[in-house]
């Protein structure tokens, strides 16, 4: 009679762990940390070193599971992006498909701010931090412009999509030279400098969302609309025109 021989027991294999194996809260804690250190200090103020400390982890794990200090900032520039831009095309699409034929630059342009503006209210540090590093990397020639392209330029699309029924004499260069207009302040407000507490005297706040979100859609839809609707000519210089050919 044969005798069987006990299996052999497969030894734990040691190193680090599959990179798809990595605990979801490991990976938030990297990413957080990162996101509060490029938001304070731009990509180039930032070692891997300093955020695994903060992270409570082994620098060779940031190196694994993004390869290089670039790899770790896509990652923190990507995660909140996915969620922010699903909420703002899902918001631009309610609100056109609730207008219909009354369409309106303001109802546009309120509809693409509601949720991130909603968000920065809300005081979450994550998102600050978050919100802080957009208005950084959108203030960074070298290669802030192919970063926010890449994240955002699919809701940009949508939203100037929706502009053209609501503005639809607008030509694409208003329509474009508009928005750039819209980043600059929307970028300026989220990165909460507390520039207009001083100027104010204290009498607006950075930090009040509520404020700007009450104040950004009617002040940004008046631009697009003064920018983007052809004006007439106004009667006085059509008549001095007319006197001038008269002579």
């Amino acid at each position: 009679m044969a005798v069987r021989r006990p299996k052999a027991v497969k030894k734990a294999r040691r190193g680090r762990p599959l990179k798809n194996n990595a605990t979801p809260d490991m990976r938030e804690r990297i990413l957080d940390a990162a996101e509060d250190h490029f938001s304070r200090h731009g990509f180039w103020g930032v070692t891997i070193r300093e955020v695994a400390q903060d992270a409570k982890v082994d620098t060779a794990l940031l190196h694994y599971y993004f390869d290089t200090k670039r790899g770790l900032f896509d990652s923190v520039f990507a995660r909140r992006a996915e969620i922010i831009n699903r909420e703002r095309i899902d918001s631009i699409d309610a609100y056109e498909t609730a207008a219909g034929d009354a369409i309106t630059a303001e109802g546009v342009i309120n509809a693409f701010l509601q949720p991130i503006l909603e968000r920065a209210a809300q005081g979450d540090q994550h998102w600050h931090n978050y919100f802080a590093l957009i208005a950084q990397v959108n203030n960074t020639p070298a290669w802030g412009g192919e970063t926010m392209a890449r994240t955002f330029d699919p809701v940009i699309h949508r939203l100037i999509r929706a502009l053209r029924k609501a503005l639809p004499d607008a030509s694409e260069e208003d329509l474009y030279w508009s928005y750039h207009f819209l980043s600059g302040a929307l970028t300026l407000s989220l990165s909460q400098t507390g520039r207009i507490d001083r100027l104010s005297n204290g009498l607006c706040k950075s930090s009040d969302f509520e404020s700007i979100h009450h104040r950004m859609a009617p002040f940004i839809a008046s631009g697009f609309e003064r920018l983007c609707k052809p004006v007439a000519a106004p009667a006085v210089a059509v008549g001095r025109a007319s006197a001038r050919r008269a002579v």
